[in-house]
Order: C-alpha cells, then sequence, then structure tokens
C-alpha cells in the first residue's frame, strides 16, 4: 500500500474534489491540514515549493504534486 498525504485547506473546493475521488477509489490517506494563510503553511512550502493547496505526495511514485486537476489526473492514470 501507497502512502500518500495529501495537505488541504479546509473549506477549499479543489482540495475537497481530490479529497472526494481519494475516497471513491478507496485509496487510503493521510491529510494535513493547513493554516488560512499563505504565510503560515511552511509545511506545505518544505514538501512542494509552494504555498498553495492541494497538495499530494505519493511516496511509492515519488510523486510530489500540485494543482487540484494534475493531481486528478495522476490519481486517475495510477490507480482508477
Amino acid at each position: 500500500m501507497s502512502q500518500i498525504t495529501l495537505y488541504e485547506l479546509d473549506g477549499c473546493p479543489y482540495c475537497e474534489n481530490v479529497h472526494e475521488r481519494l475516497q471513491d477509489l478507496d485509496i487510503e490517506y493521510e491529510s494535513v491540514w493547513v493554516e488560512g494563510l499563505h504565510s503560515k503553511r511552511d509545511e506545505v512550502a518544505r514538501v512542494s515549493n509552494q504555498r498553495s493547496v492541494p497538495v499530494l505526495v505519493d511516496e511509492e511514485y515519488g510523486v510530489t504534486m500540485g494543482e487540484s486537476e494534475r493531481i486528478l489526473e495522476f490519481i486517475e492514470t495510477t490507480y482508477a
């Protein structure tokens, strides 16, 4: 089983789309809830060199990516 981490923000519709697709496919993952203020998102910046969310980290495939459309495409290609 791959280790997937999703950095997300409560109320973010892009994060919610990724979250829902992971659940639809019954993919286990860890959520890391980030701060609303971009300036407080140091952990996201550390793993992805950006402060926007969502960010998906898939350790099995060595993938760290942002932008919900790219993440959804990766999930579909890799797990669906």
